[in-house]
């Protein structure tokens, strides 16, 4: 199982502490759960962890506790973050900003939970380039993951997008596979 410190991706910079980034949409479904849930750790955690929001609809003051309104431009304000910050800044869902932050090398680990179900259609976080994840990837029978599988060339995964290395995979006991890919 991937190993996950206080706060996720393994590797925390600063074990503990974490930030969090999201989109308008994974914002408002969080808000509107996780405060409401009797106390546990995810939830206190969340409570606690500083929350950056990129919106251009929403509008300050955001309703959840220690919740960040970013201003302009979304990659400009996570560049800076990134620099300034001395904790990951964690990104759960949210798929239209990870989307916007990967051409522009913003991504420095994208750590994927797959789940055996799928119901309806929705975005996408990688373009659709057929079959194939990306020239050389090898995900072998899907009963082991291992690691070294690339995810994509840049070609497949869209212009501008660097290749990603499966650095750490587990299957959990209900199925869902969690995947760790750092930058080739």
């Amino acid at each position: 199982m991937p190993t996950a410190p206080a706060c996720w991706p393994p590797g925390n910079k600063s074990p503990g502490a974490c930030r969090s980034g999201a989109g308008r949409t994974t914002y408002e479904q969080f808000a509107g759960y996780w405060p409401k849930q009797p106390p546990n750790p995810f939830s206190e955690a969340l409570a606690r962890a500083r929350k950056y929001v990129a919106s251009t609809t929403l509008a300050e003051p955001l309703a959840w506790e220690n919740s960040v309104l970013l201003g302009g431009d979304a990659a400009d304000a996570v560049r800076r973050l990134k620099e300034e910050l001395p904790e990951n800044l964690v990104v759960f869902g949210s798929g239209v900003l990870v989307r916007s932050l990967l051409p522009l090398d913003l991504v420095d680990t994208l750590v994927l939970l797959v789940y055996p179900l799928v119901l309806g259609s929705g975005r996408r976080l990688f373009p659709d380039a057929g079959s194939d994840l990306g020239s050389g990837s090898d995900l072998g029978s899907g009963s082991d993951l291992g690691s070294g599988s690339d995810l994509g060339s840049g070609s497949d995964l869209g212009s501008g997008l660097r290749d990603f290395r499966l650095v750490e995979s587990a299957a959990t006991g209900t199925g869902v596979v969690i995947t760790v890919y750092q930058p080739a």
